[in-house]
């Protein structure tokens, strides 16, 4: 069992309940994208022990981020919304440098990949006009209706965790059940929450297949995506501008978040965490 794993999946499992912020690029800031992929992809091939001793210790993380941490992130969401969202989009643009590095942008990105860059990013960025309404009631049991709905965001919310720059909770803010989520977690609905999460299993499993795809047949286009997809999510995370203290707090907050994420990308840090 790779027991490093554990704090790796507290670090993605703090990130996937933030609407705007992916698990999927603290993965590849520590080094465990390629992994990580790999690993949901073999769980049904002959050497899935090995796949197993990686991926448990890194779920058992994330489970206890969810658990530990919703009630917090719920909280200062809804009471601290812009400092709060001005740290991740610190945490978000200091990543950028580490991405381009691992993708080789100066070498290998052509005119074609940079369309592609821009295009990713402006469809993503134009999600932030979509306004979710966070504050549709929560389903709290489930029939047959409810049941297919939270399996299929669930699916739909894991295929975005994979992918750097995309937002589980963002997805499952657009769907309408962002609500539902956090509540079940801080409630321990414990039918709600395994509904969920076999949606968010599945989704995995073929994500995953589909993504180590594209970086083996289409590298530096999948590089050029990834890169598109976190320029994008900054601007679904700007919440608009702050006024009065929240402004002075909003900045320091996003300066925290920035140096915080230039450091943790660094190349002395990803090298001792992997």
């Amino acid at each position: 069992m790779d027991w490093k794993n554990i704090y790796r999946g507290l670090l993605m499992g703090v990130t996937d309940l933030i609407p705007g912020v992916s698990g999927g690029t603290v993965a590849f800031v520590l080094g465990i994208y390629a992994r990580l992929l790999e690993a949901i992809s073999g769980l049904f091939s002959r050497e899935w022990k090995k796949h197993i001793g990686f991926l448990v210790p890194l779920g058992i993380g994330i489970v206890a981020a969810l658990l530990i941490f919703s009630r917090l992130i719920d909280y200062l969401l809804e009471s601290h919304l812009a400092p709060t969202q001005f740290f991740f989009m610190g945490l978000i643009i200091g990543v950028i440098p580490f991405i381009l590095r691992q993708a080789g942008a100066k070498q290998n990105f052509k005119a074609n990949h940079m369309i592609g860059l821009i295009v990713v990013a402006i469809l993503l960025a134009s999600l932030a006009f979509i306004k979710p309404d966070k504050a549709a009631a929560p389903i709290t049991s489930l029939n047959i209706q409810t049941f297919f709905l939270l399996f299929f965001s669930g699916w739909l919310a894991s295929m975005a965790m994979l992918l750097p720059g995309i937002s589980g909770s963002f997805i499952l803010l657009l769907i309408g059940v962002y609500t539902t989520a956090i509540k079940a977690l801080k409630d321990f609905n414990i039918p709600l929450i395994l509904t969920i999460g076999a949606g968010v299993i599945i989704g995995f499993i073929v994500s995953s297949k589909a993504i180590r795809y594209l970086l083996s047949n289409f590298q530096h286009m999948t590089y050029a995506v990834i890169v598109g997809l976190i320029f994008g999510s900054f601007f679904v995370m700007f919440p608009g501008v702050p006024v009065g203290l929240d402004l002075w707090i909003s900045i320091i907050t996003f300066l925290v978040g920035l140096v915080f994420s230039l450091w943790f990308s660094s190349e002395k840090f990803t090298k001792t965490s992997q």
